[in-house]
């Protein structure tokens, strides 16, 4: 992708938002505000009708979780939480949830061919945000973990790895 028509997307998605559609191909990510507060004030409901008086549409509010199948489900929470910080599910009433900051969050269906992910058997990929890429890598390097570093674009840095079943993960320091 051009760096005209990737500045483009940048902009259209500051002007439109998370809802704003990106194209799908390997590099259209959109720029993110990497200064959120940890705890913001509750969005406000959205209004019952749109602008031209019919019944507004109801939108999910965000992503509750992200469940996905394990050769060895508890050696691999263990891994994310270690490695990643990510706190596992609780199992009883007095543990907390992991709670991710506030952030928008990038929703892109990638073409079913696509070599973005690596291992054509994948069939997702998680991205996480960090607010120190160089940090992260060193942490996850010292821990005998392979990170592949990019080069920054214009949305930010960009890290990639794998989990020990082979699920790809990038790692995204916005601009």
């Amino acid at each position: 992708m051009s760096l005209q028509r990737r500045q483009l997307l940048q902009v259209l998605s500051y002007a439109f938002g998370s809802s704003f559609i990106l194209p799908q191909n390997e590099f259209a990510m959109a720029a993110q505000n990497p200064a959120q507060p940890a705890n913001p004030a509750p969005p406000a409901k959205a209004a019952a009708k749109d602008e031209s008086g019919a019944a507004a549409m109801e939108k999910v509010a965000g992503i509750g979780g992200l469940f996905f199948r394990a050769h060895d489900p508890k050696a691999l929470g263990n891994w994310y939480r270690e490695h990643l910080g990510i706190g596992l599910t609780p199992t009883s009433g007095g543990e907390p949830v992991w709670e991710q900051e506030a952030g928008k969050t990038v929703f892109t269906p990638f073409p079913e061919a696509t070599k973005y992910f690596g291992d054509p058997q994948k069939v997702w990929m998680v991205n996480f945000r960090v607010h120190d890429l160089d940090k992260m890598v060193a942490q996850l390097r010292t821990a005998g973990i392979e990170v592949k570093v990019y080069p920054q674009d214009p949305t930010g840095r960009f890290a990639r790895l794998h989990d020990p079943e082979g699920n790809p993960i990038e790692l995204w320091q916005p601009s």
